[in-house]
């Protein structure tokens, strides 16, 4: 084993973690032996009831939504999930605070110890030492959040009471397929044997059913298992009673969750259905669903800040979330212009997001991100216009598309950030939101 270097302070362990493997932060190298291997030395194992939630989109707002309702119902809670905003704290929550540097350096320091030669990527480093601060927690529940795909990633060597996969649309195709079919296998390998599996897509591909049947899941389906009935002022859930798979519940008189949108509920009835399956062990209360889904919080899911102009935060960065975002601005109240500011990476379908959105935005403000892999500005650009898109301006950096934007929009219009987590990144730090 090599002489353990030490490492002062966060921003340096981050950076040692970049350059253990030659592939750095934005590296992805799928597969469990590595990571497998190490937490084994540490003796990780799972001692209370952890689920694992996947899927191409809503992961991180169901998993914010469990994270609340355990903490409401009075359960200690670790939530783990990627990537952050502005802070790598944000991945590692106790109890729905972001852990210090000082914890993080600390469980670095141990992964790093017994690691032995093995070239961690970034994610997984990170996720055997979210597992260490969780460990010395004393929690009661986990909620892991899966970073790619599902099978070969780095949380999917913990052990689930329950595994969720929100949804499975055409995203990082490169690693996971190049079709629904493939992506759902993918995702399908966060199921267990006998274990409860909850699925976000009313019509998943026939890889995801057909692998839960092979193994033996204890598969529910949105729509056909469990789902949701949409009123006036509130919403009703529906899905099998809690302790007894073969009964029916009803939960009527729910007020709609505090993060905004209508797929919101598709997320809230996952994250109930996977409360009901893992109830013996983790009982919750009709208050503490109340409270927890009426005080969730997750930055950049369809994030309106107050004020004129409006300001509009999301991280959508693929066609289908793109379509959530484009149908809950129809849903929002009128505004004379929309502007834009846009910027993705290269490697994502860009073309569908701008084809998603383009009745919703009237001004483009296309800006590069930092990083290899951003598209540049100039490439939005182009291709904005080449689908007709009127592009108000091309800009370095998103502070600067946003400052434009605060310059020249009026108080009936509205400002809309999106397209990587990056994107929202700048505009909450050019807004003056550092947490």
């Amino acid at each position: 084993m090599p002489q353990l270097q030490p490492v002062a302070g966060l921003t340096a362990w981050l950076a040692h973690l970049e350059a253990l493997h030659p592939r750095g932060s934005a590296g992805i190298e799928l597969g469990l032996e590595r990571v497998a291997a190490v937490k084994s030395r540490l003796g990780q194992r799972e001692t209370c009831p952890v689920i694992l939630v996947g899927g191409t989109n809503g992961k991180g707002s169901t998993c914010a939504m469990l994270e609340r309702i355990l903490l409401a119902a009075g359960y200690r809670v670790g939530l783990y999930s990627s990537p952050h905003l502005l802070h790598y704290n944000e991945r590692v929550r106790v109890n729905g605070v972001a852990v210090d540097d000082a914890g993080l350096c600390a469980a670095f320091a141990r992964v790093e110890q017994a690691r032995g030669d093995a070239a961690l990527t970034y994610f997984e480093f990170g996720t055997l030492a979210a597992w260490e601060v969780f460990a010395a927690a004393g929690l009661d529940a986990i909620v892991l959040e899966v970073g790619l795909g599902g099978r070969l990633d780095a949380t999917n060597i913990y052990q689930p009471a329950c595994s969720i996969v929100s949804g499975v649309d055409l995203d990082h195709m490169d690693f996971l397929g190049a079709d629904r079919e493939a992506i759902g296998r993918e995702k399908a390998g966060i199921f267990r044997s006998g274990i409860p599996a909850i699925c976000g897509d009313p019509q998943p591909p026939l890889s995801l059913t057909d692998h839960a049947a092979t193994i033996g899941a204890r598969l529910q389906i949105l729509g056909r298992d469990f789902g949701y009935l949409k009123q006036e002022q509130q919403w009703l859930y529906w899905g099998r009673a809690a302790g007894d798979p073969e009964a029916a519940t009803r939960r009527g008189g729910l007020a709609f969750p505090a993060l905004r949108g209508e797929r919101q509920l598709g997320n809230a009835a996952c994250a109930l259905a996977a409360l009901d399956a893992v109830h013996q062990a983790l009982p919750v209360a009709m208050k503490d669903i109340r409270q927890g889904l009426g005080t969730v919080e997750l930055a950049g899911r369809f994030q309106v800040l107050p004020g004129r102009p409006a300001v509009v935060l999301d991280v959508a960065h693929n066609p289908q979330a793109a379509r959530v975002l484009a149908a809950n601005l129809g849903d929002m109240s009128f505004h004379r212009n929309t502007w834009a500011v846009f910027g993705m990476f290269a490697d994502k379908d860009i073309d569908g997001v701008i084809d998603a959105l383009r009745d919703r935005v009237t001004h483009w403000l296309p800006c590069t991100l930092e990083g290899r892999r951003a598209a540049s500005a100039n490439s939005l650009a182009e291709r904005l216009q080449s689908r007709g898109m009127k592009v108000a301006g091309v800009f370095a950096a998103p502070a600067a598309a946003l400052a434009f934007a605060q310059e020249h929009a009026g108080e009936d219009d509205r400002i809309l950030a999106f397209g990587s987590f990056l994107t929202v990144a700048a505009a909450l730090q050019t807004l003056g939101r550092q947490s």
